[in-house]
């Protein structure tokens, strides 16, 4: 009613008029409304009504063995629900999760890769979650520790650096760079150096999932 009377008016009220309409419309024929195709400013207009179907949503699939690699005709079922809805899909094995928690970590892997697959569910799952949300991962090492930082996708390596400190976007210079399997494979990051493996990358970068960062900056 409130929004009736303001459509003649405000186009904002113009757009969540026609976003909730849209999304009622759906709703009524049993739809989720996170399938309603939205604008950013629609999107935005929406989201303060906290609509639970509206929330981003991972269909997980418990399977056997055998069929954790390639899945079967239920998880295809799943997965077309699931891209109808605009929602996300993992498949884990819960016999398998239980066997990896008694396995030495040295042994996982191999006993990943008998089974035609690269991680075990969990961290499926973790790595699903992060896509849905439209978040990334990067990481930052030292003599004492390593740390892994949590920001948005899209997000530049000034802006990245300001999660761990404000300080470090202000003053940002540049960061140097590398993927973390090429770190592995170089074995330390002084190794890695004398290698020139490390990218000096800029205020445009946009970070990737998995950088390994350390950040040059002056205040």
């Amino acid at each position: 009613e409130r929004l009736k009377k303001q459509v003649r008016t405000s186009k904002e009220a113009q757009l969540e008029d026609g976003a909730l309409e849209r999304i009622q419309a759906l709703l009524e024929q049993g739809g989720a409304a996170r399938s309603v195709s939205l604008s950013d400013e629609e999107a935005v207009l929406v989201k303060p009504l906290g609509l639970l179907t509206a929330k981003p949503i991972i269909y997980a699939t418990n399977v056997s063995e055998d069929d954790l690699a390639s899945g079967n005709s239920y998880c295809e079922e799943v997965a077309a629900l699931a891209e109808q809805e605009g929602a996300g899909t993992v498949r884990i094995s819960a016999q398998v999760e239980a066997e990896l928690i008694e396995l030495p970590e040295e042994e996982r892997a191999e006993f990943l890769a008998g089974l035609g697959v690269e991680e075990g569910g969990l961290q499926s799952l973790i790595r699903a979650t992060y896509a849905l949300l439209g978040l990334r991962t990067y990481f930052t090492t030292g003599e004492k520790e390593t740390r892994a930082w949590t920001i948005k996708a899209g997000m530049t390596a000034p802006q990245a650096a300001g999660v761990i400190h404000t300080d470090f976007e202000r003053g940002f210079i540049r960061a140097q760079t590398i993927g973390y399997k090429q770190l592995l494979e170089a074995g330390s990051l002084v190794e890695a150096r004398n290698k020139g493996w490390l990218r000096a990358e800029g205020k445009e970068y946009v970070v990737d999932e998995g950088d390994v960062m350390e950040f040059l900056f002056n205040v």
